[in-house]
């Protein structure tokens, strides 16, 4: 077991770039879940209830910055070939889940930025400075964005876990090299 030395993907192998950028945003994702989650019982007096909101403001542009890097990033790599022992409706599924996965992400940041902008305030980064935004698009903004937001959270996390699963799948059952390759481990040849 050797581990690899491209940054770029090849037809076999994610390049290092692409798996940094992957395990990067897990935990992000996975956190802003659980503080968001956190956030909705907060009362108004508590200690945390500025700073939270500010916390996952600025992790959540971290990750729409990273986010529009890893597709830029992808449109501009190759995407190594799935095992052969795949079918072709595995494939489809998986073609379709990673869509989904891009999908759910850009619709929960940009839902985020929808209610951080309502009533035309800006995004407050730790008090530092205001990243000032444009005014209400639209009448009720942050509540119709933050049901958005918050169902697609859900459907993001479950499709994340499913996602999980599939890679522990391939790796335990297939005994394929799916999540091998995100470890930057190199394919047996």
């Amino acid at each position: 077991m050797s581990l690899i030395k491209h940054y770029k993907n090849t037809d076999s192998q994610w390049g290092w770039m692409t798996i940094v950028i992957h395990w990067l945003l897990v935990l992000p994702i996975v956190g802003l879940f659980a503080l968001g989650l956190y956030m909705m019982d907060l009362g108004y007096y508590d200690s945390f209830y500025t700073l939270a909101p500010q916390i996952h403001e600025a992790i959540g542009l971290i990750v729409l910055a990273l986010m529009v890097f890893r597709v830029i990033w992808r449109l501009t790599n190759k995407t190594p070939k799935p095992p052969k022992t795949n079918s072709s409706l595995i494939n489809t599924v998986s073609h379709i889940a990673h869509k989904s996965l891009y999908s759910l992400l850009f619709i929960i940041l940009f839902s985020g930025l929808l209610i951080s902008y309502a009533g035309g305030q800006g995004i407050n980064i730790f008090d530092w400075f205001v990243l000032p935004g444009p005014q209400e698009f639209f009448e009720n903004q942050a509540t119709y964005a933050g049901e958005v937001h918050y169902y697609s959270a859900f459907a993001l996390i479950g499709l994340v876990v499913l996602h999980s699963a599939a890679a522990l799948k391939h790796h335990f059952i297939d005994k394929d090299s799916t999540l091998t390759k995100l470890l930057g481990i190199k394919e047996k040849q």
